[in-house]
């Protein structure tokens, strides 16, 4: 039996996704209540980072060893990827040690690729096209907070980037309304547009997007491997700020969200993510649980305690 990968939200079923959105609360409250549950016993995640992350790594390392396995990082430097060894070739080599990999990397195409060489579930930690585990945890923080999401209006305000294009998929996939609010030429990728269909608008106004949403998230309008336009971007950008008097304009029970880490000033006021509407903190924290839940899926499923 091949393994299974989790490269993209469209993976899941819709119907999986929610389960493992409920799996991922009730984790959290084994968790809140002390209960000690292992179904990873002496199993082994790999870590590959192309791309820093402060929640990618602690979320996924301190998942695994409270699952009971353990988590080996390791950066480019500590593999002949680095060095030009083709990706299947690592590919083979590491699913033969190992029990799980997620890869945080650039091109969308070295999962793929990896992910067509591997005995063992990948992951996808973050690609330049999608970030999945990031939109588990959102769409549990909303769950949590609010209930279910189907139906509801989600706004996205900023950048047309990895986040963008996974708020299109979870629009498909948990059936929400989605509005973006972009500039011109920054809108998310085209295939993903049309996949999304009529369930998805682009408007420029950020006003428009936001007007009577349940959600709104944003995202930081440089991301990795854009430095060199970030004085352009910040400048385009500017009329795009989520600050109070934007989310005055969404549903009276709005919450904001921001997968971090947050450049204060710039996507967002400085007092946004102190605001009572902003659980960013608890959006935080949910990247813990939600992963959790997706490796134990793909891992060691039929282990969940009776």
């Amino acid at each position: 039996m091949s393994a299974r990968h989790f490269l993209s939200l469209m993976d899941f079923s819709p119907q999986e996704l929610s389960g493992l959105i409920r799996r991922a609360i009730e984790l959290k409250d084994l968790r809140r209540r002390g209960v000690l549950f292992e179904p990873l016993k002496s199993r082994v995640l790999g870590m590959i980072f192309e791309k820093a992350s402060t929640r990618t790594r602690l979320s996924f390392e301190a998942g695994m060893i409270q699952l009971g396995g353990q988590a080996i990082f390791l950066s480019p430097r500590d593999t002949q990827l680095g060095r030009g060894e083709p990706i299947g070739d690592t590919a083979i080599v590491m699913s033969s040690m190992l029990d799980v990999v997620m890869i945080r990397t650039y091109a969308h195409s070295n999962l793929t690729e990896f992910a067509a060489h591997s005995s063992v579930p990948v992951i996808n930690g973050l690609s330049d096209d999608l970030h999945p585990c990031q939109l588990l945890a959102d769409m549990q923080t909303f769950e949590e907070a609010r209930g279910s999401i189907k139906g509801k209006t989600v706004a996205w305000v900023g950048d047309g980037n990895n986040m963008c294009n996974t708020y299109l998929e979870a629009a498909v996939q948990f059936d929400f309304q989605l509005r973006i609010a972009c500039p011109e030429g920054y809108e998310p990728k085209a295939e993903f547009l049309k996949a999304a269909g009529d369930r998805v608008r682009i408007v420029r106004d950020p006003k428009e997007a936001v007007a009577g949403a349940h959600l709104v998230s944003t995202d930081v309008w440089t991301s990795m491997g854009q430095e060199e336009e970030s004085a352009k971007r910040l400048k385009l950008f500017a009329p795009y700020q989520v600050n109070r008097a934007l989310l005055d304009a969404a549903d009276p029970s709005v919450i904001f969200l921001h997968c971090l880490p947050a450049h204060r000033g710039e996507e967002i006021s400085e007092d946004l993510l102190d605001d009572s509407r902003s659980l960013a903190w608890q959006q935080a924290e949910n990247r813990l649980h939600a992963q959790k839940a997706l490796m134990e899926m793909l891992v060691a499923p039929g282990c969940r305690p009776a």
